[in-house]
């Protein structure tokens, strides 16, 4: 007769490596919070429905402060109860969808991607932001513009290329303006707009125009068109962009010829994404 596996996992209050145990002892610590992530993951683990005493087993919690973690889980619908069990719901993807959503992307992108550098004969990259970067997800490049090389990993600051102006645009407002002011802007090469009031003014012209053009702020000698990218539920998940070489008349050549090719690019993967990913789960 086969054994019956049991689901265990780290008790409350054991830290992480990025949960150091002294921050679980500061005013920020929210214990609730800790004590319900571990009733879902251990529901998650176990993979059937659990039992209360099987749930405070599994956490460590005691049998009172499960039934406190299960019963508002169900309340809030990521948990369903059926007798005596309790079992996840499929309203717990809603917490992971966003990320694993914006993965699909990249690998999405690359036909469209190619397609669009074949067509305008420059390179085209795929990013999303992280804090204060945009980190580039996929990427074609057709010829090499900027000293530094640019591949899938790397990082470039947002408040000064056009896929970071779009993807700052993208954030609520008094986000945006926090972490602008937060910032250590500074110039890069002598275009580069380091004013915290003038970058707010025109990442918000990029919210409004559905696109940003960014001239020689990152690199002398280099320019870039964006556009947002969109999830199935509307939200900004992403951004493209066109790198181009400055010369007379860019941003005219950018505007006319770059920015109808890059939203029709922009609109190709969000119809291939909207064939694989649910626009909500509920």
């Amino acid at each position: 007769m086969k054994s019956r596996s049991t689901t265990t996992i780290a008790p409350a209050g054991t830290a992480t490596p990025a949960q150091p145990a002294a921050f679980e002892k500061g005013p920020d610590y929210v214990q609730s919070l800790e004590r319900g992530l571990l009733v879902l993951r251990a529901l998650g683990l176990h993979g059937k429905p659990m039992t209360l005493s099987t749930a405070a087993n599994a956490t460590g919690l005691s049998r009172a402060v499960a039934r406190r973690q299960l019963l508002t889980l169900s309340h809030l619908g990521y948990v369903r109860q059926e007798g005596r069990d309790f079992a996840l719901t499929a309203r717990v993807l809603e917490l992971g969808f966003a990320y694993l959503g914006s993965l699909a992307y990249p690998e999405l992108a690359r036909g469209p991607l190619q397609a669009l550098a074949e067509r305008v004969h420059e390179s085209c990259s795929l990013g999303v932001l992280e804090g204060t970067e945009v980190v580039y997800m996929q990427r074609v490049a057709v010829n090499k513009l900027m000293s530094v090389s640019l591949g899938i990993g790397s990082r470039l600051p947002a408040w000064c290329t056009s896929m970071g102006r779009v993807l700052l645009g993208a954030m609520p407002e008094a986000a945006l303006e926090e972490l602008i002011g937060r910032s250590a802007l500074r110039r890069l090469t002598p275009h580069t707009c380091a004013d915290a009031q003038e970058l707010l003014r025109r990442i918000r012209q990029a919210r409004a125009d559905g696109y940003a053009y960014v001239e020689q702020e990152l690199e002398r000698g280099l320019c870039s068109v964006a556009v947002p990218l969109h999830n199935p539920g509307g939200a900004v998940v992403a951004a493209l962009n066109v790198g181009m070489a400055y010369r007379e008349n860019a941003r005219g050549r950018a505007l006319a010829e770059i920015l109808p090719e890059l939203r029709a690019t922009a609109a190709e993967i969000e119809r291939l994404a909207g064939a694989v990913l649910p626009a909500r789960l509920g």
